[in-house]
This record gives C-alpha cells, structure tokens and sequence, in this order.
C-alpha cells in the first residue's frame, strides 16, 4: 500500500488532565498535535476517591466536599474550555470523566477509543520517585506511544 497525502499520523490521542500546571500544558500540546494532525482528542479527567484517613477524621463531612468541590471546579474548568478552545481550534475533541485509578481508566479509555498515543503531564509529586509516576507506569503498559510533557 503506497503513502496517500493526509493519512499518515494519529487519528486518536487520550490525554490525561488532572487540573495540575503540567497536564494543562499536556492539554495544550495535545490540543495542538490534534489540530495540526486533525486527529480526534479524548480528554481524560479521573476524579480520585479521597484517601480513607480524610474520611476518618473528618467528623463535619467538610473536607470531604472540599475535596469533591475541587473536583467538580476541575471537570467545570476543563468543559469551558473545551467550549471556547475547541470551537477556536476546531478540534474534534470531548471530555470522559470516571472515577478510579488514573492509570487503569487512562488505559481503559485509550483501549477503547482506540488511541495512537498517551499524552501526559510530568509529575511534580516526590512520592512517584518510590512507586513510579503515571508516565512510567503507562511506558510500562507498553500499548501507545506516551508522550510526557513537563
């Protein structure tokens, strides 16, 4: 089969948003390569249950709706701008919002839609030089491309 002018390249890229600086420029950049390579863009918000020691000590209920708000202020954030970016850069993309593991659902959804490649943010979280950051995790997997943006 011989190369045909505008068929080369991803068609569909998952990228993963948690509301951090570094996966609203994994955002960007993924907005940016769908546009360029007029390729469809799933963005993935995982919404993560709050660890059970909040729950524990927190008799009010109150930090447990900080946390959900927070979440939602996340989910609210990344629908507008998707309405105002998306139209603006006239990308074919959506929002998929689950709860769960962030790597199982990133994996769950770039399986079921498909995807060519995994864009991500780099992780500024000290802890992920002990258990592996999302990016490594997903390298690991060994399914798509992962691009990791800092």
């Amino acid at each position: 089969m011989g190369f045909e002018l505008g068929t080369d390249g991803p068609t569909t890229l998952v990228v993963g948003v948690d509301g951090t600086a570094t996966s609203l420029r994994a955002a960007a950049y993924a907005g940016g390569l769908a546009r360029r390579q007029r390729a469809k863009l799933i963005i993935v918000y995982v919404r993560k249950q709050p660890p059970a020691l909040v729950a524990i000590g927190d008799s009010s209920g109150r930090a447990l709706r900080d946390v959900f708000e927070a979440q939602d202020e996340v989910e609210r954030s990344l629908r507008e701008g998707l309405r105002t970016q998306g139209r603006l850069w006239r990308i074919d993309a959506q929002i998929v919002v689950r709860d769960g593991d962030p790597l199982s659902v990133l994996a769950e959804v770039a399986k079921e839609v498909r995807a060519d490649a995994v864009i991500v943010g780099a992780s500024t979280s000290a802890g992920h030089r002990i258990a592996g950051s999302l990016a490594v995790r997903l390298v690991r997997l060994a399914r798509w491309p992962v691009t990791v943006v800092p």
